[in-house]
């Protein structure tokens, strides 16, 4: 068998660089405009420099680049490569600085963490907060950029220094007196996998109570509407108050099923969540205390991989006023999502889970990844991470993807972003 032409050449050793070594960290900055990163490149490379590292940022219109570079290595080239540099940057109309030094940027440290920070508005104060607590944390903040502007302001800090759950007590309790949301997640491969996201439903998926619409067509949906609220708080066992809730449905002719569904809402930013996750290769599924009489009709509507969810008996064409089978309750969550997890083939540390009620307390701390959704208070404080925002689909930004993705990707696909 021949070897091909790239496997017949043998590749050069890389360069070893050592700390004490001399480098420039050349600084341009000004008005943006296209062709000023070739520019400076075209204007370094006359002088044979080796390039060490690059970052770019632009901010309205306004460009700052920096190239760290080998200083030339020909005698006396050094002050041509400052004149030169200088001069084309006055011929550009920009700004420029060259300073000498030592080696390349310092090593990060131990305990990296990606710190997703959510405002609407996010405030200078609420910024000024957050990042006094990472410097009194002992860490360091190593770079900073923006995810999304809208609907809500969404920056990403890339932290060193200290433990991620250190990081996220520390910022927690700041991130409530600010009223922004704060998310704080271990960096590493396992942020880039592909994942299972299991969420909840109703007041999560969805912004309705589907028992208090079956509850509606009953005649009894305040008094259903209050069991719900006192189990989501946490006050009541939720297997003995779903039992209670469904037993005032008893009688209620079946057909009104399909009435229910079409009553459903969507949370804002759910089905651009639920797609976008679907183009990355994520699997998705709902686990949900209300019924399958709803989530098989979300199954079909949205293509999700699992669901599972109570059963409400029917007889004779009419609900019998109690649910067959396992119940789904805060325990029964937690099981059904290592279920999928198995299924999927991934593991439980590569799974985000999402709900708003105590009885999804489980299932957000079993997960990977817990995400307390416009959540009750014992979730909150209970949860990795809060977002207390009405879009449901500001949970891509915690995973690290930003809203010019997700709008680029629905562009491509002629889908329009919510």
């Amino acid at each position: 068998m021949n070897a091909s032409p790239l496997a017949a050449e043998p590749l050069p050793a890389a360069q070893h660089r050592t700390a004490d070594e001399r480098t420039l960290l050349v600084k341009v900055f000004g008005k943006d405009r296209p062709g000023i990163t070739a520019g400076l490149f075209t204007t370094l490379a006359g002088f044979g420099v080796d390039v060490i590292d690059i970052e770019q940022v632009v901010t309205r219109g306004r460009i700052t680049l920096c190239a760290l570079v080998t200083p030339p290595t020909a005698p006396g080239a050094e002050g041509g490569l400052r004149a030169t540099v200088h001069r084309w940057a006055d011929e550009q109309k920009l700004q420029a600085e060259i300073l000498s030094g030592i080696g390349d940027n310092r090593p990060r440290r131990e305990g990296r963490s990606h710190v997703t920070v959510l405002g609407n508005p996010l405030t200078a104060a609420a910024v000024s907060a957050l990042t006094s607590r990472i410097t009194a944390s002992d860490g360091n903040i190593d770079r900073v950029f923006r995810l999304a502007k809208y609907p809500v302001t969404a920056v990403e800090l890339a932290v060193s220094g200290v433990a991620t759950d250190e990081l996220r007590a520390a910022l927690a309790q700041e991130a409530a007196t600010q009223r922004v949301d704060v998310a704080v997640v271990a960096a590493g491969l396992e942020r880039r996998a592909k994942r299972l996201v299991v969420m909840d439903v109703d007041s999560t998926l969805i912004q309705d109570e589907v028992i208090e619409l079956f509850a509606a067509h009953a005649g009894c949906e305040e008094e259903v509407a209050a069991v719900t609220a006192a189990a989501m708080r946490g006050e009541l066992d939720f297997a003995e108050s779903l039992r209670a809730r469904v037993a005032l449905l008893a009688g209620l002719d079946a057909s009104v099923t399909e009435k229910v569904r079409a009553e459903v809402r969507f949370t804002p930013g759910a089905r651009t969540l639920i797609r976008t996750l679907q183009r990355l290769g994520y699997q998705v599924a709902v686990v949900s205390g209300g019924f399958t009489q709803v989530t098989d009709h979300l199954v079909e509507q949205l293509g999700l991989d699992f669901a599972a969810a109570n059963t409400l008996e029917v007889v004779d064409g009419r609900f019998t006023g109690r649910v067959v089978g396992e119940i789904v309750d805060r325990a029964g969550k937690a099981r059904w999502l290592a279920r999928f997890a198995e299924q999927a083939k991934v593991p439980l540390e590569q799974t985000v889970a999402i709900g708003d009620g105590a009885n999804d307390l489980d299932m957000l701390n079993a997960a990977g990844l817990g995400v307390a959704f416009n959540a009750k208070p014992v979730v909150r404080e209970a949860a990795d991470t809060a977002v207390n925002v009405p879009f449901l689909d500001t949970v891509l930004y915690l995973l690290g993807i930003t809203r010019e993705e997700v709008e680029a990707a629905d562009a491509l696909h002629g889908t329009p972003t919510e």
